[in-house]
């Protein structure tokens, strides 16, 4: 019963994410030489008066399923990388983090000067290689798995991180990008949307007029790393559903880096490229390990902005 009721689900996904690509083919390519702010064409977000999640952002993560060695790799060098340091090259990755610490200051009360640091640090981390709830993540399941991957820490969000062949809900519902709350608690949930949803690749899986090699060489780890960096912004931004926004299709929203869906920095050729793989980057982080990252809605300039 549960699978025919998968398979239902799995098909009305798929129909709606078919819908979402189309409506996503225009794409916005701007030619930069240094940081710049972009329009995509979308609607502004606005503060609903909510709270954001502000101070240390600690992170208890569990990986479910064979996560590969490299998808934890990319994912844990992009948490790392969130936090400012020196040496690793230009633009790093700690600026798109500062934008997102830069919405506290433009909250209903913020006044639209300087932000408080986010300071990330994971502080517990659990394993689940025989996905012991099953190949489907539903809040439910999610729920359950809460404890084991903050490991019972208060303030802790807790980010599933899915193999290949798990399905997360509502990830190809037109969001890609997932984070919640249950009880309370914060949490991002994060899959490999190689199979599962190619449109959640974007752009390292070819795409009408647009194709881009991952930095890292494997398509899983660095989409992986992209809904990360989305659902991240969105529980930062949007942590109980009264932040940061803009009301999208029926009950539908719009947040961070979703509004800002389907941007690149530059025109393809003109993307920085890895010699060592091939693939293309807009930001640096730890070590010199290259990204590409959402571009994301700046409360600033009310524009969509990318590193490069």
């Amino acid at each position: 019963m549960l699978g025919r009721r998968e398979a239902k689900r799995k098909e009305e996904k798929r129909s709606k994410m078919a819908s979402f690509r189309i409506a996503c083919l225009v794409v916005l390519l701007v030619l930069v030489v240094g940081p710049v702010a972009v329009w995509g064409g979308t609607v502004a977000l606005t503060h609903r008066g909510g709270r954001l999640l502000t101070g240390n952002l600690n992170i208890g993560i569990l990986w479910y399923g064979a996560v590969t060695e490299k998808q934890k790799q990319a994912v844990h060098s992009f948490l790392n990388s969130l936090n400012p340091s020196g040496g690793d090259g230009e633009p790093h990755v700690s600026s798109w983090w500062h934008v997102v610490e830069s919405y506290q200051a433009y909250t209903k009360t913020g006044s639209g000067k300087g932000s408080p640091t986010i300071t990330v640090k994971v502080v517990n981390e659990q394993y689940d290689p025989n996905y012991s709830l099953g190949k489907v993540l539903i809040k439910d399941f999610i729920k359950k798995l809460m404890p084991k991957a903050t490991g019972g820490k208060p303030n802790t969000l807790a980010l599933f991180v899915a193999s290949k062949g798990v399905t997360v809900q509502d990830m190809c519902a037109g969001s890609c990008a997932q984070h919640g709350l249950i009880e309370e608690q914060p949490y991002v949930a994060v899959g490999d949307p190689e199979e599962e949803c190619p449109e959640c690749a974007w752009p390292f899986l070819e795409a009408p007029g647009i194709s881009v090699k991952p930095p890292s060489g494997e398509v899983g780890a660095d989409a992986m790393v992209m809904l990360l960096a989305g659902g991240l912004a969105g529980a930062v931004t949007n942590p109980y559903g009264d932040g940061f926004y803009a009301d999208a299709r029926g009950d539908d929203i719009l947040e961070a880096t979703s509004v800002c869906s389907h941007i690149l920095s530059a025109q393809q050729a003109r993307l920085p490229v890895d010699p060592a793989t091939g693939g293309a980057y807009n930001a640096k982080g730890v070590s010199g390990t290259k990204f590409f990252l959402p571009a994301i809605w700046n409360p600033k300039t009310s524009s969509c902005w990318t590193p490069l």
